[in-house]
């Protein structure tokens, strides 16, 4: 569960990767695990499915000295909660991810600043505030804003979503 946990939090960053560590006998390696080499899979499709977007998020923080994670308070600097979340951030503009990284977690407590969101994996719309989202295995909270200009890219993944239940 870790590792795919893992794996969904590295799919929304710059920098996607697995390895074998420096004690490949004593940990978890992803051959071991066909569950586990499925949920890579997945997500590494995803990871390159955002190519565009994540391309725009690296040249922007290359030209601006900008982090392509950033904290809430980045992009949401007049609302006073994002000052104190520390389990959320903003990669580049658009998208708000909260990992998941308690062990057999279903729901997720989640803030998202006032705007309007869009959770990724269902298409449904939030507003601000704090919600309750259902975290299953292979659905971190993440959110696009309703105005970003990769909204046609993001919608993909609520059709693919829908389509696979």
């Amino acid at each position: 569960e870790l590792f795919e946990r893992w794996t969904e939090m590295a799919c929304f960053t710059p920098l996607m990767r697995t390895h074998e560590g420096n004690r490949p006998a004593e940990n978890f390696q992803v051959y071991d695990d066909m569950q586990a080499i499925k949920h890579l899979a997945k997500f590494s499709s995803i990871y390159k499915e955002l190519t565009p977007y994540r391309k725009e998020v690296i040249l922007e923080s290359e030209a601006n000295g900008w982090p392509a994670q950033r904290p809430l308070f980045f992009h949401y600097e007049e609302q006073e909660a994002c000052y104190t979340e520390k389990y959320e951030y903003l990669f580049g503009r658009d998208l708000l991810v909260a990992p998941v990284y308690e062990e057999g977690q279903t729901e997720k407590e989640v803030f998202l600043p006032k705007d309007e969101w869009i959770h990724l994996w269902s298409g449904k719309v939030y507003k601000g505030g704090v919600w309750q989202v259902a975290t299953p295995l292979g659905q971190i909270p993440v959110f696009y804003r309703r105005t970003a200009k990769y909204t046609n890219l993001f919608k993909k993944f609520v059709q693919r979503d829908e389509e696979n239940r």
